[in-house]
This record gives C-alpha cells, sequence and structure tokens, in this order.
C-alpha cells in the first residue's frame, strides 16, 4: 500500500469517527422522556373536583426511583427533604404513566410509612426518575384552580 492510499483511507476513518461521535446516540447516556399533564377528577361520591398530575414516561420501563422535591429546596440544598419518595431494589412492574402520590407495584416508600405531601399551587417541583441506569427529570408546578363566582341574574 502506498502513502496516498494510507492517507485517504486514515481520513476515511476520521470522518467516520467524527460522524459517529457527533450524529449517532451511541456515546449519548440513555434518558427517560418524561411528560406531564393535569386534570380535573370529579369524585363521584360528593360531586368534588381535584386535580391530578399525571406523569409520562415515552415507553414502558421497570422503575427503582421515584422523587419528587421542590426545585428551591434544591437550589440551596442538594440533599433537600422530597415530597414524594419512592424506591425498589428489584425496579416496579412495568409502567408507561402514573400519577403523583400514585402506590405502584413493586415500590415502597423510602422511609417506611411515609405518605406524599399535598402539592402546593404555583411552586415549581422536580421529578426525578431512574430505572436502573436510565435517568429523567422534569420541572413542573400546578396552578392554582380558577376562582369562581356565581352569575348574577
Amino acid at each position: 500500500m502506498n502513502k496516498k492510499n494510507f492517507i485517504l483511507i486514515a481520513i476515511a476513518l476520521a470522518l467516520a469517527g467524527v460522524y459517529v461521535i457527533y450524529f449517532t446516540d451511541w456515546f449519548r447516556p440513555k434518558t427517560i422522556h418524561l411528560s406531564q399533564t393535569s386534570r380535573l377528577v370529579r369524585f363521584a361520591r360528593n360531586g368534588a373536583q381535584t386535580g391530578r398530575i399525571f406523569f409520562g414516561l415515552g415507553d414502558y420501563y421497570s422503575l427503582t426511583e421515584i422523587k419528587v422535591v421542590p426545585l428551591a429546596a434544591l437550589q440551596t440544598n442538594k440533599f433537600a427533604e422530597p415530597v414524594w419518595h419512592l424506591v425498589s431494589d428489584e425496579g416496579s412492574d412495568d409502567v408507561r404513566q402514573f400519577t403523583y402520590g400514585q402506590k405502584i407495584s413493586g415500590m415502597d416508600p423510602a422511609v417506611a410509612g411515609s405518605r406524599p405531601e399535598p402539592l402546593q399551587p404555583d411552586v415549581t417541583y422536580r421529578l426525578f426518575v431512574a430505572a436502573g441506569k436510565v435517568k429523567g427529570q422534569l420541572d413542573f408546578q400546578i396552578r392554582a384552580a380558577p376562582v369562581s363566582t356565581p352569575d348574577n341574574p
């Protein structure tokens, strides 16, 4: 092989390497793509309405951790106390979506006997989700319920 062929092969390999590094996902860490939806749910017994927050994962995952922390507390203390924290040693049942505070099969509270705290309106929270080494996070907030006024005749 002459010098010209060797240089052309080296350039082709370098360009292939640049393509793989910058234009493929081979070397990027896998992430869970999270989404959030709020819905009003009406209770049949008393007709009261309450807001529920649904989180979508984009695919089915066997979750190992779910944690919700107020963002302001997290910015001042990286070990801030979560308002909801579930863990699992072996992973949960495969889930694609869940609601805030939901009991997920295969997961238990990180602190035995703890319950999710109610979310405060207009406070930004950060959701952390892990399924083994695959992780994701999402900032969200709930809006205050609009105050309804009776119509004047």
